[in-house]
């Protein structure tokens, strides 16, 4: 069981709450359901991304139900707020949401023959400056109070067939694409909201829930009075609540402060010494046509970060700001050793940009150069190593890197390594990275980028591993490519099916015919015959995959035909100077 009571109040100006929660397994011997409630104390958070409240009640039907409920309530009230502060709470949080429903539909059908299913219903509220706004999917519910009057916001979606029989209709994890219920009220001092499971709602009569709430004077022990009274009532589900209530609305409007985010003008070009929202410019570290990156220094802390700022060439090109702020969002989604951090800021930014932490080093592709032809094996492995784990970071939270190459990865002094670029991820669950890619150039380097992304086509983990692949065969064959340097002049596809694909073995004579397969698999441009999955081409990589031993042994019968004759011919010889032998010893 647990029961949660909190009052947060951060200044006169700015939104005031109380709430509380409880969530219990009720008659069963397990809880599926789950609940989350943040409300940042910090006041830029609380003004520019409000307090999150989260309800999800796993699908007893389903084998996974609980996890996907704590999965769902918990990677929603933390990553909105890792959302930039420029997007809208209703595209934060459909986008997010997006994002973890494409999470919970790939786990359950992760196994051809054990599939789980990973269902779960789910309510939201977000509570910002003057509005609440709400996302729902399920049979859970949302209930708007106010003067004494309690009002149903969310709509069941269950599907009623013969006799009373009723089904849920709809789900995260149910399909590859959610259907959101979503909708906002303005809020006034006084309102209040109810969050609650179908224990709750299933029985404790409407109007016996609306005298309870009009009552409330202590939300957390009236959330304990409503579990009880469910379960007096003959309750056999799990039964989980949350109760919220507005003591003061912001008493400035946000429109003035958002239409301010979406119109930050960009920096201008920056040199040494000068100073932007506190950071101080001690060198540019690189510049381009695109984008522009500083070492800075907090003048507060007097820690160093890398600075990017766009591109003074796009100042009006929406596309390009849009991708602009979504680096920043899933920079700040992904958590692994060898992926660079995105900071998040918590004061107010004058200009359009975003800090990341700075990494000395050098790129791959500058210490590959520096660096004796071949690298050893066991040097090289633990660099692919270290650029799948992170690609495993980013597949985990949904995305595509779809550029990887070694320019893109940090080579620290102590031989770690960290994938540095986000400019050309997508996430899975959006609409898009499903469908043709419309880019003014091609998507990523040539030389490491599938093909298929070249051709406008999509292919998803497949391209990373294409490109993770290519990135181990260059460092194990001494810096050759797969398909050669032709590759790089490639159009069309059928320019691509002209392409052979190069035994790496021809460049270090080291490389057994087994680890060359495992390449050659890795970059196929047949999906069909590709990985599909990183894991798959680490272990095939690290020990030899039995189908490339008999592969490698029909090779060398193909290859060395006389050698196999002369071997049976020696062989039928000694057995018939045995025979001839044993026949004599007989006489």
């Amino acid at each position: 069981m647990q029961a949660i009571r909190k009052d947060i109040q951060v200044s006169a100006a700015q939104l005031q709450l109380q709430y509380g929660g409880v969530t219990d397994a009720g008659i069963k011997l397990a809880n599926e359901d789950a609940i989350a409630m943040e409300v940042p104390g910090d006041a830029h958070l609380l003004t520019f991304k409000g307090a999150c409240f989260a309800l999800a009640d796993g699908v007893s039907t389903a084998e996974a139900g609980q996890q996907a409920s704590v999965t769902a309530v918990q990677r929603f009230c933390k990553e909105y707020y890792q959302t930039p502060d420029s997007w809208s709470v209703s595209y934060s949080a459909q986008q997010l949401l997006a994002t973890i429903n494409n999470e919970l539909y790939a786990l359950s059908h992760q196994f051809t023959y054990e599939q789980k299913g990973y269902l779960t219903t789910f309510t939201a509220l977000v509570l910002k400056s003057q509005t609440a706004y709400f996302f729902h999917v399920g049979d859970s519910r949302l209930y708007h109070w106010r003067a004494g009057v309690l009002s149903q916001l969310s709509v069941d979606h269950t599907t009623t067939l013969s006799g009373q029989r009723q089904f849920l209709a709809r789900a995260l994890g149910m399909d590859a694409k959610i259907e959101l219920q979503t909708g906002s009220v303005k809020i006034e001092a006084g309102d209040r909201f109810l969050l609650c499971s179908d224990g709750i709602s299933d029985f404790i009569r409407p109007d016996i829930l609306q005298a309870v709430v009009t009552k409330a004077s202590d939300l957390a022990a009236t959330a304990q009075q409503l579990k009880t009274q469910a379960l007096a009532n003959g309750a056999d589900d799990n039964v989980s609540l949350i109760l919220v209530e507005v003591s003061a609305v912001a008493t400035q409007s946000l429109e003035d402060l958002s239409e301010h985010l979406n119109r930050l003008p960009f920096p201008p070009a920056l040199s040494v010494g000068m100073k932007l929202d506190g950071y101080k410019v001690i060198k540019e570290l690189f510049a381009s046509s695109r984008s522009h990156l500083y070492l800075v220094e907090d003048e507060e802390s007097l820690i160093q970060f890398v600075l990017k700022c766009p591109s003074l060439n796009y100042e009006d090109d929406t596309a390009y700001i849009d991708r602009f702020v979504r680096e920043e969002w899933i920079g700040l989604r992904i958590s692994s050793e060898y992926v660079v951090s995105v900071i998040r800021q918590t004061r107010p930014r004058s200009f359009l940009y975003y800090l990341m932490e700075y990494l000395p080093g050098q790129s791959l592709e500058s210490w590959f150069e520096q660096q004796p032809k071949p690298l050893k094996p066991a040097v090289a492995i633990q660099l692919v190593k270290q650029i799948a784990g992170g690609l495993t970071a980013f597949h985990r939270m949904g995305a595509i890197h779809q550029d990887l190459k070694p320019g893109n990865i940090m080579y620290l002094s102590d031989g770690r390594l960290k994938i540095v670029d986000f400019g050309s991820v997508f996430i899975a669950g959006l609409a898009e990275i499903y469908s043709p890619l419309q880019h003014e150039a091609a998507l990523g380097t040539a030389a490491y980028s599938d093909p298929h992304y070249l051709l406008g086509h999509n292919s998803g983990v497949q391209g990373d591993i294409y490109a993770l692949a290519t990135i181990a065969y260059e460092l194990f064959s001494g810096g050759h490519l797969p398909y050669g340097n032709a590759v790089e002049e490639c159009r069309t596809a059928s320019d691509y099916d002209k392409l052979r694909y190069h035994n790496a073995s021809q460049f270090n004579a080291v490389i057994p015919t087994w680890f060359d397969r495992a390449l050659q698999k890795g970059v196929s441009l047949d999906l069909s015959q590709r990985y599909h999955s990183i894991s798959q081409l680490l272990t095939d990589l690290q020990q030899p995959n039995p189908a490339f031993l008999h592969e490698e042994v029909k090779q060398e019968h193909k290859t060395n035909p006389l050698l196999f004759w002369q071997l049976l011919s020696s062989f039928w010889f000694i057995t018939l100077l045995l025979v001839v032998w044993l026949f004599l010893l007989r006489r």
